[in-house]
């Protein structure tokens, strides 16, 4: 067997090598490489000093080719020396250096290796790496704690941020128990289940130091998806809604990252203003159950009576609201409601019905030309004719049992409200046959202009507004614009 032949069955079978460096792991690899190589070329190391061949390593990480070297001790240097500054800086942490950085021999008569290079480029891409508990959700790493007590750990403020400790210790104790629940009292809120949208789990890795992350800022990423929050400065002019629109926020998702803004707010001149977008990469789901004693609203019926008037209505049954005894089931997500179902629910006062009647019967809206009394009672306290040297026009009615004043026949309102006249608030009635009738000086008036109106109903109270000198009713009739004496008409 020639040298050739030997050359090339001693490489095909030297063994590549893996180095992962916590410092004792490579240690204990280089011995073994060392003593594997001396034992491969102790049959042609002779041959190989005569024949002039050397022994060079590339060295790679990953699949990245760093250069060559002629002793892996070059590189371990490297390693040593980052592997103690590591642990220095990163106290409390089991770092790794090297971990993905592998060698492979080779026979050469000329080489080429650069140590001083290849050690250069290993130092600056080699990766420092700690053992950590990646935090993974829908199956993708998304956050890493220092070990499993830290990640658990946030589980724990994901819960506490929508519940208290109180809350999660009943709800832990009640389903450990084979007891049944105790009946909820009035607008008393109890947690019945607390779980997850997506799907969290914690698995075993490495990454660098730099991204190991503590229990509260762990949590806090996992709710709003960033650490660092975005500021706006208010500026003069600024409203709400431009300053939203500008970070492509609505005005509503603006005021909730801001709790102490309103729609109504008055900004102030160099506040700071949240403009961050969330976006929670975890959702936490709370059902609570909720007891209320409710308010069960009555209906409204309405009756219609022939035997009275359109537009009269009469009261038959005052309504009254029942009760009834309710247990919601309310979810919410990351503190937002979005659902409230009806676990159970129970009657305990049925309500009572509004009813009222209404009339059908149509108003007649001429007169019949017999007037009836205007008032409730009373007694003409001035008559018609010459009164102080000028014409007194119509009755002076006073002193009644009731203060209503009342319609003299069918008709429809032609005026209702105060004239400047000296009659103060006044009514005309056209009971379309030719007369018209005046009420004045009331204190109110109950119809309106263009109402059709009956003998004997509502049309003011009595009053003293306008020219009087007391609590009364002027009363007027008029056949075809001239005056008639109402004496001759009640």
């Amino acid at each position: 067997m020639n040298w050739r032949q030997k050359l090339s069955n001693v490489s095909s079978n030297f063994p590549k090598l893996n180095i992962n460096v916590s410092t004792n792991l490579i240690k204990k690899t280089a011995v073994a490489a060392l003593v594997l190589s001396a034992f491969s070329f102790h049959s042609v190391s002779a041959n190989d000093s005569k024949s002039g061949l050397n022994k060079v390593y590339h060295v790679y990480i990953k699949d990245q080719y760093m250069g060559t070297v002629t002793d892996p001790a070059v590189i371990q240097k490297v390693i040593d020396e980052k592997t103690a500054a590591s642990s220095d800086a990163y106290s409390g942490f089991h770092v790794e250096v090297g971990k993905n950085l592998k060698y492979i021999p080779e026979q050469v008569f000329q080489t080429d290796a650069d140590n001083d290079e290849t050690a250069k480029k290993v130092e600056e891409q080699v990766s420092v790496l700690a053992d950590a508990v990646a935090i993974t959700v829908d199956g993708k790493p998304v956050v890493y704690l220092k070990d499993k007590d830290s990640a658990d750990q946030v589980l724990k403020q994901l819960k506490l941020s929508y519940a208290t400790q109180k809350e999660l210790d009943a709800l832990d104790a009640q389903k450990s128990s084979s007891t049944s629940l105790p009946r909820l009292k009035e607008d008393e809120t109890r947690l019945v289940d607390v779980s997850l949208k997506e799907s969290l789990n914690e698995e075993k890795g490495s990454v660098e130091p730099g991204k190991i992350l503590e229990p509260e800022q762990a949590a806090k990423y996992l709710q709003k998806g960033t650490l660092e929050e975005k500021k706006y400065q208010v500026q003069e002019g600024d409203v709400l809604g431009a300053i939203a629109s500008k970070h492509d926020l609505s005005t509503a998702e603006l005021i909730k990252l801001n709790p102490g803004l309103k729609e109504d707010s008055v900004l102030k001149i160099g506040s700071d203003i949240n403009v961050t977008a969330y976006e929670p990469l975890i959702h936490v789901i709370m059902k609570r159950e909720v007891y209320k004693v409710e308010p069960v609203p009555y209906e409204k019926k309405v009756v219609e009576d022939s035997s009275m008037y359109k537009g009269e209505t009469k009261v038959v049954q005052e309504g009254k609201e029942g009760k009834s005894a309710t247990t919601y089931v309310i979810s919410e997500q990351n503190g937002e409601r979005v659902l409230k179902e009806v676990k159970d629910q129970k009657v305990l006062s049925e309500p009572v019905n509004y009813i009222v009647k209404k009339g059908t019967k149509v108003v007649p809206s001429r007169g019949t030309g017999h007037f009836v009394w205007p008032a409730v009672g009373g007694y003409v306290s001035s008559e018609m004719g010459y009164r102080w040297g000028k014409m007194h026009k119509g009755l002076d009615i006073a002193r009644p049992s009731d203060r209503t004043i009342k319609a003299a026949d069918n008709g429809v309102v032609v005026t209702a409200g105060y004239s400047d006249d000296g009659y103060g608030n006044k009514v005309v009635i056209d009971h379309k046959n030719g007369y018209q009738t005046l009420y004045a000086h009331m204190s109110s008036v109950s119809v309106h202009v263009g109402q059709t109106v009956t003998a004997g109903s509502k049309i003011g109270v009595m009053g003293e507004t306008g020219e009087a000198t007391g609590v009364h009713l002027h009363f007027e009739v008029r056949y075809h614009g001239k005056l008639v004496n109402p004496r001759t008409k009640l």
